[in-house]
């Protein structure tokens, strides 16, 4: 299973998951059958809000499932429309997510908890 994660900065598994997908600098894709660990630069940080490409973002990576702090609607769709489950983490460190979904213990996000990291309401 390849699962990805939003993260701020490259720490690897010990990286924090990052609020928001698509303004994530990076991804951390953990690779559970090939046990190896790589990083992933967003290669549409500079994009317009509500305008995300996931699949540019992940460079074109065919992934399983993502782990965000949080998403708006438009790129949870592009991702599930890409066969990607997304998840919205509970704890800090993609280490601890990675257990936490292995135990199917994360939540998968709908378009009614999309936007569950923004305060004071969602602009998507």
């Amino acid at each position: 299973m390849k699962v990805g994660f939003a993260v701020l900065r490259d720490k690897g598994v010990e990286s924090i998951v990052y609020d928001h997908f698509g303004s994530a600098p990076f991804f951390i894709v953990v690779d559970s059958e090939e046990a190896n660990v790589s990083t992933v630069g967003n290669k549409n940080l500079n994009h317009a809000h509500g305008a995300c490409n996931p699949i540019m973002a992940l460079d074109g990576r065919s992934l399983d499932a993502m782990v965000v702090g949080g998403i708006g609607a438009g790129a949870l769709n592009k991702l599930n429309a890409m066969g990607i489950r997304v998840y919205g983490a509970e704890l800090p460190t993609v280490k601890a997510n990675l257990a936490l979904l292995k135990e199917n213990k994360l939540k998968e996000l709908s378009m009614e908890n999309s936007c569950r990291s923004h305060q004071g309401g969602c602009g998507h």
